[in-house]
């Protein structure tokens, strides 16, 4: 049971017009016994309020590696740096992990992060196990680990510089342009058939962008990251997700040509998805943003996953179902072929693996 509890205006209204932000409000998480409504008490002037600040807490995790047996994704294990992304998607489903932590999905979750500095030590006693059997590490999967909050933890980067040092396969996901700060590493990981980059590009508009993942760099900013990271020998796939209906659907080839002549070997697509509490943070930013199309959109999502705003159905939550769903994925094929982006990539190596040897190891007889 929800107990209410009202806070005054001036906190609802730091919450709806916080600049760079995409949440329009800072929902109680669904595990909290006490949710907040923001009311009008009569007594707050007119002002206009201070930016939302980032927050940083630091988490000492006894293991990195998350495993998963889902049969719609092609990884089984992965690793985040962060909690929480300053990007601030507004459509990013990792938002409800926000309320494991007693904070919410909505302006928490782009604003009160979690780094977790040991991540890299964490991870190479992990790999140096008797037990562990080597396989593709997915990063990027939950939140994006080059949003800018790296820049100065600088945890990926340590990640990556234990993987290189063991020659074991990744796959990062990222919108993040300082992805090439890495590419000394990624390039040559890249040409030794031990890693590969998706570029995750959702709009080409500039403006529809800003107000949509309200820290992300540019649309153009990250086509000519695909093109840097290409050039250093790293392959890169570009994603186009999430293809928002009635939004940014009409983009999708614009979207392929672009990365294919920015040096993109491969694509792949995913349709929005809004399980739990980013459904109503979506319609808000709807309404505050696109009120001209906010039924139209909300309308073809709904036609996608059987009249609900989301449905979880393995086979079905990345692509949704339906003659729209199938009209896209038709487009999208006729697309890729043209551009030569069809062709899946061949398989991440490793047998390349191996546990660098330690001062005071004990030494093979061969």
């Amino acid at each position: 049971m929800f107990y209410f509890s009202r806070m005054p205006r001036s906190e609802l209204l730091f919450n709806r017009m916080s600049p760079g932000r995409a949440a329009q409000s800072n929902r109680t998480g669904r595990f909290e016994p006490h949710a907040r409504e923001g009311f009008d008490d009569g007594w707050d002037l007119d002002e206009d309020l201070p930016p939302t600040r980032t927050e940083v807490s630091i988490e000492r995790p006894r293991s990195v590696i998350t495993r998963n047996t889902s049969p719609d994704i092609a990884f089984d294990r992965s690793i985040n740096p962060y909690r929480g992304c300053e990007h601030g998607c507004i459509y990013c489903f990792a938002r409800p992990s926000h309320a494991y932590l007693g904070l919410s999905p909505g302006l928490d979750f782009e604003t009160r992060l979690i780094a977790r500095p040991e991540a890299p030590e964490v991870l190479e006693r992990e790999l140096r196990a008797k037990s562990y059997r080597p396989a593709v590490i997915a990063m990027g999967t939950n939140t994006d680990p080059y949003q800018p909050i790296e820049k100065e933890h600088r945890i990926m980067r340590r990640i990556l510089e234990v993987l290189y040092a063991y020659r074991h396969p990744v796959a990062v996901v990222t919108k993040g342009t300082l992805i090439e700060r890495d590419m000394d590493i990624l390039g040559e990981m890249g040409r030794q058939g031990l890693a590969r980059v998706g570029i995750s590009v959702t709009t080409l508009d500039a403006r529809v962008a800003r107000a949509m993942e309200p820290r992300v760099p540019a649309p153009a900013r990250r086509i000519e990251t695909i093109r840097r990271l290409s050039e250093a020998g790293c392959p890169v796939r570009v994603m186009v997700a999430p293809v928002v209906p009635a939004l940014t659907d009409h983009e999708l080839e614009a979207i392929l040509e672009a990365a294919a002549k920015a040096g993109a070997v491969a694509a792949s697509w995913i349709m929005l998805r809004l399980p739990r509490e980013v459904a109503p943070l979506f319609r808000e930013w709807l309404a505050a943003h696109f009120p001209d199309r906010a039924a139209r959109v909300m309308g073809r999502v709904r036609d996608l996953h059987g009249g609900q705003d989301y449905s979880a159905d393995w086979g079905k939550r990345l692509t949704g179902e339906g003659a729209f769903a199938d009209l896209v994925a038709k487009r999208f094929a006729v697309a890729t072929r043209r551009l030569g982006l069809s062709d899946a990539l061949p398989s991440l190596r490793c047998d390349l693996f191996r546990k660098p040897a330690r001062a005071g190891d004990q030494l093979s007889l061969f």
